[in-house]
Parts: C-alpha cells; structure tokens; sequence
C-alpha cells in the first residue's frame, strides 16, 4: 500500500518520515563536525560540500512530503486518544516543519550569500537568487544554528512521544509509522 489510508501510513509516507529523520540527524552531526575543522583538515571543503548537497536534497524532498501530505489523508488518531493529545501532536508536527524549512532556506541563504550557486554532488545546481543581502551569512548562520539545534530537541520529543504512545499507551502510534500493515501484525 503506497498511499496512506485512514488507518495507517502508506509506504510513501513511512519511507518519506524516515529518510527525513535520517538526513535531519546525519546533517546535524555532520554540521557539528565540520564548524571544529581547522583550514588544513582534508574535510575542510569537502565536508561542507555534502552538508550543503543533503541539505538542499532534503529541502526538495521536504517539499515534495508536503505536498504528498496534502494530497493523502492523514490518518485517523488511534482510538482512545484524547483531543489535547491529538493537538498537540498536530502543532508538534507543524513545528517539525516549520523549522526544517526554516532550516534550509537559511542553510541557502548562507550558502549563496556570495552569489554562488548551490552545487550538489555535480549532479545539477541551485542557483543564488537571494545574494549580496548586509550580513547574509552571518544572521542566516543565527537562524541556521538555532533551527537546527530546535529541531533536533523537538525531533527527540517527537521519538520519546512515539515510544511513550506504543509501549505505554498501546495505541499502536509507532507501529503506524513503521509499517502499513494491519494494527495486529504492526504491533510491536
């Protein structure tokens, strides 16, 4: 099952929320990494390069789960849960969103802050139509590093959330985002 259904998240869905935690976490570290290399680490350039060519991926393949999240419906809260619950996951998930974009559109603002073009892996680039811009980087920088570290404790709450609905609640939330399979065999 590809698209999601009222009960449960297509394969679509599942591959999209994954591939996104993955990226969110391995560019958060790989971004931790390359702000302590020295000129004349062999990283140096090359580190930035990847951050920059995930980054601007993960923006495209951001847009694109928007728009797949707009065209399916979301599934039905598990029963038993309650309306506070259901909000607050809606505003959580919200906030996941808004700040990775707010992520990547200041990762670009840094990266074109000198009229260069994105390039990512030499596969295609992304051109610099916002440049030049007083103190570009470094207030995009800002933006860029409160973002990141917001996501990544709002992405923690979101997994401790998940595990607390499964294994506490038993309400099959995780199970849900794991496979689209029945309730019964998805349930860890």
């Amino acid at each position: 099952m590809l698209r999601n259904t009222q009960d449960r998240y297509g394969w679509i869905t599942i591959a999209l929320h994954w591939l996104s935690a993955l990226a969110v976490f391995g560019l958060f570290g790989l971004g931790l990494y390359m702000v302590e290399l020295t000129y004349y680490h062999p990283w140096y350039r090359e580190a930035p390069l990847i951050h920059k060519s995930l980054g601007m991926l993960l923006l495209l393949a951001t847009l694109f789960r928007l728009w797949w999240r707009f065209s399916n419906p979301s599934p039905n809260a598990p029963a038993g849960q309650g309306r506070a619950t259901q909000v607050a996951a809606k505003l959580g998930h919200g906030a996941i969103y808004l700040l990775l974009l707010t992520l990547m559109v200041s990762g670009y603002l840094i990266s074109t802050a000198d009229g260069r073009a994105i390039d990512i892996f030499n596969w295609f680039s992304i051109p610099a139509l916002i440049h030049g811009l007083p103190q570009q980087e470094e207030l995009a920088g800002t933006v860029h590093a409160y973002a990141a570290w917001s996501l990544i404790v709002l992405a923690a709450g979101h997994g401790l959330a998940a595990v607390k609905h499964q294994f506490l609640d038993r309400d099959n939330t995780l199970g849900r985002m794991i496979s689209p399979q029945t309730k019964e065999r998805a349930t860890l």
